[in-house]
C-alpha cells in the first residue's frame, strides 16, 4: 500500500410603603403560581409528583435539542408522523415498523456486538469505538418488556465505490455484512417504568391495608422480578405518565441510532470526516480555511514525500476482499509536517482512519516560493491491496533470508512533480 501526490483541485425613585410592598409581593407570587409549569411549584425547587393525564414535561435531552435549534433527525420525523394514543403514547408496534428491517448507524461508533444503554441512551459499561463505516446495524428483531427495549440484528460495513471519476462516494456504497455466522448484534435500552399513583389514606390501618403488609413485614416482590431476571435489583427511573415514559424511550433511541449520516452524527466524527461531509454538502472540493496555503501549481518548488505512506489494512477488509485506491487532501506546513488531512474519495471499511493516521506521520520536503518554505495543499492517493497468506509468508521469508534491496517505485508510488 503506497501513496503518491497528484494534481490539486480548487479549494469559513422613592420607596413605597410597607403595605404597598406586601401587595406587590402577593401579586408576584400569584403570577409565578399562575405561569408555573405543570408538576412544578414556584416556591420550591423540588419537583412534585406528576398527575395522571396531565401534560408531562419534555424530557431534558429533547428540551436541550429544541433550545439549541438542532434540526430534527429522520427518526424524530418518523416518530412525529406516527399515530399516537389519546394520552400521547406511541405504541411499541409503531416503533417496530420504524426500526425493524432498517439499517441504522450507531451514533457512538461502538464496536462491541453486545451493548446496553440506560434510559437516557448513555452506554452502560465499556466498548471500544472505531470508524462509523463499521457501525451500520440492520435491525431484524425488536422486543419490548416493562424494563427494556431489546434489539437483535447484523453489523454491516460500508465500502465506498467512488474510485472512478463518474462515481459518487455518497451514493455508490456497498453494505457488506461482517457479523460472523450464527452471531447477532444485541442492543438493549432501559425503559422508564410507569407506576400508578398511590392514593393516600388516613390512619395507620388504612395505610397498612393499602400496602398489603403488616408492620415489620417485608414488601412483596415485583411481579416482573422473577428468579434469573437480569433486571432484578436494578434501579429504574419511574414516572406516573405513560407519555413521559414513551418520550424518554424515543429520545434514547434517537441518541443511540441514526437513520442516516445526519448533522448530529457528523458533529461527533473526526475532523477529516467533518470536512469531507462539509465539502460534499456544498457540492465542492475541499479548500483550506487559511488563505495563506498555496496550491502545488503556485509554488516554485513543489512539496515532496520523504517517507513512504504505507497504512495497514485490517482483517475485515482482507476477509471481504476490499481493496483499491482512496484520495485524501493534505496541507503540508512550511516545516514539512502534515497540518491537516481530509478525505477526498474514501474507501470505507475502517481503512480511511488507517490512511489518515499514516499520512499525519509522514515527512515531506516543504514547498518553496521566492526561496522560502511555504505551506501547500496537495492530494495524496493511497492504495490498499489484498494479501494472501502465501504472499505474506513469502515476503517474510525474503525479508529475513536476503539482504535489503533498493525499493523500486510501484505503479502508485511515483512522486509526480
Amino acid at each position: 500500500m503506497r501513496a503518491f501526490i497528484v494534481s490539486v483541485r480548487k479549494r469559513s425613585s422613592s420607596e413605597k410603603s410597607s403595605k404597598t410592598k406586601a401587595i406587590v409581593y402577593i401579586a408576584l407570587i400569584c403570577s409565578a403560581s399562575f405561569f408555573a409549569a405543570p408538576g412544578q411549584s414556584p416556591a420550591s425547587s423540588q419537583p412534585t409528583p406528576q398527575v395522571e393525564g396531565s401534560a408531562s414535561p419534555v424530557p431534558e435531552s429533547a428540551a436541550q435539542d429544541q433550545a439549541a435549534g438542532t434540526p430534527p433527525t429522520e427518526f424524530a420525523i418518523a416518530v412525529k408522523n406516527a399515530p399516537r394514543t389519546a394520552d400521547g403514547v406511541i405504541s411499541e408496534d409503531q416503533i417496530k415498523q420504524i426500526l425493524v428491517g432498517k439499517t441504522l448507524f450507531l451514533r457512538g461508533a461502538y464496536l462491541e456486538n453486545t451493548l446496553s444503554f440506560d434510559e437516557h441512551g448513555n452506554l452502560a459499561g465499556h466498548s471500544p469505538r472505531g470508524s462509523y463505516t463499521l457501525c451500520d446495524i440492520r435491525i431484524n428483531k425488536a422486543r419490548f418488556t416493562k424494563h427494556k427495549a431489546e434489539f437483535e440484528g447484523d453489523r454491516y460495513a460500508l465500502h465506498f465505490l467512488g474510485e472512478l471519476p463518474h462515481q459518487d462516494p455518497l451514493k455508490d456504497v456497498n453494505r457488506v455484512k461482517i457479523t460472523p455466522k450464527k452471531k447477532v448484534v444485541k442492543i438493549s435500552i432501559d425503559r422508564e417504568v410507569v407506576e400508578k399513583p398511590k392514593k393516600k389514606k388516613h390512619g395507620n390501618r388504612d395505610e397498612q391495608k393499602s400496602s398489603g403488609t403488616s408492620l415489620g413485614a417485608l414488601p412483596p416482590t415485583s411481579e416482573s422480578s422473577t428468579p434469573g431476571d437480569p433486571s432484578e435489583g436494578k434501579h429504574f427511573s419511574a414516572t406516573i405518565t405513560p407519555a413521559h415514559a414513551s418520550q424518554m424511550l424515543i429520545n434514547a433511541l434517537d441518541k443511540v441510532f441514526a437513520m442516516s449520516v445526519d448533522d448530529r452524527m457528523i458533529e461527533n466524527m473526526p475532523d477529516f470526516w467533518k470536512l469531507y461531509y462539509k465539502a460534499a454538502a456544498a457540492n465542492t472540493d475541499y479548500s483550506p480555511a487559511d488563505p495563506g496555503v498555496f496550491r502545488q501549481n503556485a509554488v516554485d518548488q513543489k512539496a515532496k514525500m520523504l517517507t513512504t505512506i504505507d497504512p495497514p489494512s485490517n482483517e475485515l477488509a482482507q476477509e471481504n476482499g476490499v481493496a483499491g485506491m482512496a484520495l485524501y487532501h493534505a496541507v503540508v506546513g512550511s516545516d514539512g509536517k502534515v497540518e491537516e488531512v481530509v478525505a477526498g474519495r474514501p474507501i470505507g471499511f475502517g481503512l480511511d482512519e488507517s490512511a489518515v493516521d499514516a499520512i499525519r506521520k509522514a515527512a515531506f520536503q516543504p514547498a518553496t516560493k521566492d526561496g522560502k518554505p511555504v505551506p501547500v495543499a496537495l492530494d495524496l492517493v493511497v492504495s490498499f491491496r489484498i494479501y494472501s497468506k502465501r504472499t505474506s509468508q513469502t515476503a517474510a521469508q525474503q525479508a529475513t533470508d536476503t539482504p535489503a534491496q533498493p525499493v523500486l517505485p510501484g505503479p502508485y508510488s511515483v512522486q509526480h512533480q
